[in-house]
């Protein structure tokens, strides 16, 4: 089956993940991409782009699969006398109606943010079906769609909530876990290592992790830590603070510069203390544990889902204080026998989660 994979966004996880099912897939499958850059831009314009060079090119696939960064509706009416037959499928990675903004944006106070959840929305509507990367994010997808719809004054069109529900499902995020093996190394038995590796924004909720770390350190725990992830121009100033209130207990703040490094990284840290106030999936989390590392994760959002019910009393917390009583006692205790740890993201694994990909898309197809 030939499948062409539109990616307006490739850059990080979606770059990870359209490699990594071109790579494990049975079927045939072809990238059309645009820089992973300006995302507002790639939402209203990218669709312009790569329908002409869709139009250009002599592709005829079975399946277009794409991502929430694509207005799927300018797309196909851009490219109908082509494409009025062929199916298509919608991957969300993350969705700007319940994604949360930046009190900072200026498309906030201009009451223009909505607009990027109604591309969301209409292209789930266009779409013959829907994959969502956990049962978390698809429920609070369709919860605040249906906000966003009874905001209008009329013909809010509810019903077709009930047409994307009954086109969607779950399709967990594929990773590719493997390349982390031939940079593996034994977990130091000294001072216990904690790792933050996630984008450096105010929705992963940095204020909550250095302020437990910054109390931990005052009462006289000894850890170290590892800050890696990427980070913006304007990133939250309680990074810069970080530095100064925990001194050398912070032995790598930066991005890693290769794979290799950020790979060394995780195997060599303990702890992954955790506290997102969004989180779709928890991608950098998954490689994170991979790599033996052992996560405390608050008890919301994708989380519960993503750990097996018999992992869930030693990885997740119920509230910041039950957080910092935990994170203490692991740092005391840092058991570096860790090793079972890593079951919880082997079924994420591409060799093991291929063949329900495939199945899908074939699916598709059959219906189509």
């Amino acid at each position: 089956m030939k499948i062409l994979l539109i990616e307006p966004y490739f850059t990080g996880s979606h770059k990870n993940w359209a490699k990594g099912l071109r790579k494990y897939s049975s079927h045939q499958i072809e990238l059309f991409t645009l820089p992973g850059q300006f995302w507002k831009w790639r939402m209203h314009g990218g669709a312009v782009t790569l329908a002409r060079m869709f139009m250009e090119s002599e592709l005829q696939p079975d399946l277009i699969l794409t991502t929430d960064m694509l207005d799927l509706t300018i797309f196909l009416s851009l490219t109908r006398s082509r494409t009025a037959n062929i199916p298509t499928a919608v991957y969300f990675h993350e969705n700007q109606l319940s994604y949360p903004w930046s009190t900072t944006d200026r498309d906030v106070g201009e009451k223009r943010n909505v607009h990027y959840g109604f591309i969301n929305y209409t292209t789930a509507l266009t779409a013959d079906h829907v994959f969502f990367n956990s049962q978390y994010h698809m429920n609070s997808f369709l919860t605040e769609a249906r906000k966003m719809l009874k905001h209008f004054p009329d013909h809010n069109e509810l019903e077709t909530l009930k047409i994307i529900t009954g086109k969607s499902s779950v399709l967990h995020l594929g990773l590719d876990l493997s390349r982390f093996d031939e940079h593996r190394s034994e977990k130091d038995c000294g001072t216990p290592l904690l790792l933050w590796n996630h984008r450096w924004e105010y929705d992963k909720n940095p204020e909550d992790f250095f302020n437990v770390l910054k109390i931990l350190s005052e009462k006289g725990l000894d850890f170290e830590v590892a800050i890696l992830g990427k980070n913006f121009k304007h990133k939250p100033d309680v990074f810069d603070q970080a530095i100064e209130s925990l001194g050398k207990k912070v032995i790598h703040y930066g991005y890693a510069d290769s794979f290799k490094e950020y790979a060394k990284w995780l195997w060599r840290a303990d702890i992954l203390p955790v506290t997102s106030n969004q989180d779709f999936f928890g991608a950098s989390i998954m490689e994170a544990v991979y790599c033996g590392t052992h996560p405390l994760l608050p008890e919301r959002l994708s989380y519960p889902e993503l750990i097996p019910a018999e992992f869930h009393g030693s990885i997740l917390y119920d509230d910041y204080n039950d957080f910092v009583q935990r994170l203490e006692k692991m740092i005391q205790v840092n058991n570096n026998d860790k090793a079972h740890i890593r079951n919880v993201s082997l079924r994420f694994d591409w060799a093991e989660i291929i063949n329900r990909y495939d199945e899908a898309f074939e699916e598709i197809i059959q219906l189509g």
